[in-house]
């Protein structure tokens, strides 16, 4: 007797049918094995907790302190990430008082059409897509930078990626290109730290509010379990999304512009708080303009708009970018390969002013 799975391997028209495309299938490691060769520790775990917290508070308006999301366009060389880490940690202890700061640790780049896609896709820089060593070391980075006291942001592409990293992150942004996404709104309703929404690439407001929405919203999706099975996952909602403003077909951190988006907010019943981010079309894609955009934000929250509580820099440890190339030998180190950054001596002065600045309004 021959059955059906056994007929179905065994005949032509089915198998012509079937993965026509897809050359190759390379098993994933299981979320809980990656986790049980580098665990969260104690210290880590606290980190965690803590700084999820403050942001929360942040975003209630509960603690008057503004949240610097700060960090490399994307990370491709370890070793230069944890030196801007270590860098970035002892400036964050020295302005705590009147700011908290976020390192950017992204290790997934969406892309307009073709390109590197981050250090999770791609670890070698080669196109080997070991995806394994990327998860690997995107948990190894996430882990010391924890536990050198400082919380960690990124950017969350893959719905499958929150599994194997998720409990080292404090604040997760999703991006313009994916803030209509319905995978990704429902897979914000269930991570456990609050969630920035970008607004659309050509400006408008309305993807992001709709994602918030969706995000505050139970959900019901499929997905994956700690073992790598899959699973219909169900979640209760993510009441701390927010408002990302990243400019469109022109800037929107002008004082007009932010308003406008406060009105929009609060139209939808949402809380009204906004986080700037200096770069992108804020900056015009002018990594040195990012300073005027930071100063300007400043000024109005300065002035009295206590709804903007955050700003995002692209920084790293020397400024500009450059182009990719496999050999690790011939990158200039600690030098972006996605977006051009401001150097850390530029990074260092910026969060020195705003830490001046804020300390005329937290007493």
């Amino acid at each position: 007797m021959i059955f059906v799975s056994e007929f179905l391997r065994s005949s032509p028209a089915i198998r012509q049918a079937d993965n026509l495309r897809v050359e190759k299938l390379i098993p994933l490691i299981e979320p809980a094995k990656l986790k049980s060769e580098l665990p969260l520790t104690p210290k880590a775990a606290s980190v965690v907790s803590e700084s999820r917290e403050a942001i929360r508070k942040i975003l209630k308006k509960e603690d008057p302190r503004l949240l610097l999301i700060i960090g490399p366009c994307s990370i491709h060389d370890e070793s230069a990430a944890l030196e801007y880490a270590e860098k970035l940690s002892r400036l964050s202890k020295s302005v705590e008082k009147n700011l908290f700061i976020v390192m950017r640790a992204y290790f997934e780049k969406p892309r307009t059409n073709i390109g590197w896609k981050g250090m999770i896709n791609d670890p070698h820089l080669d196109s080997s897509y070991d995806m394994n060593e990327g998860l690997r070391k995107a948990r190894r980075i996430l882990l010391k930078i924890n536990e050198m006291g400082l919380a960690t942001a990124t950017e969350m592409l893959d719905p499958m990626t929150p599994a194997y990293i998720e409990d080292l992150v404090s604040w997760v942004a999703i991006g313009a290109r994916t803030t209509e996404s319905q995978i990704h709104r429902e897979m914000a309703s269930g991570l456990p730290m609050p969630v920035g929404f970008k607004n659309s690439t050509d400006g408008s407001l309305a993807a992001a509010i709709n994602a918030m929405k969706a995000a505050a919203s139970p959900q019901t999706f499929s997905g994956i379990n700690q073992k790598g099975r899959t699973c219909i996952v169900r979640t209760g909602g993510n009441a701390f999304g927010h408002l990302v403003l990243r400019g469109g077909t022109r800037p929107n951190y002008d004082s007009f512009s932010i308003e406008q988006a406060l009105v929009r907010l609060r139209e939808n019943g949402m809380t009204d708080v906004i986080i700037a981010d200096c770069s992108h079309d804020n900056s015009q894609k002018k990594y040195d303009r990012q300073a005027i955009v930071w100063r300007e934000v400043i000024r109005q929250r300065i002035a009295g708009n206590n709804s903007i509580i955050g700003l995002m820099l692209e920084s790293n440890l020397c400024e500009g970018s450059q182009k990719l190339c496999s050999d690790m030998s011939l990158l200039k180190y600690g030098v972006s390969v996605t977006d051009a950054c401001v150097s850390y001596e530029t990074t260092q002065e910026l969060v020195r002013y705003a830490c001046e600045e804020m300390a005329k309004i937290i007493k």
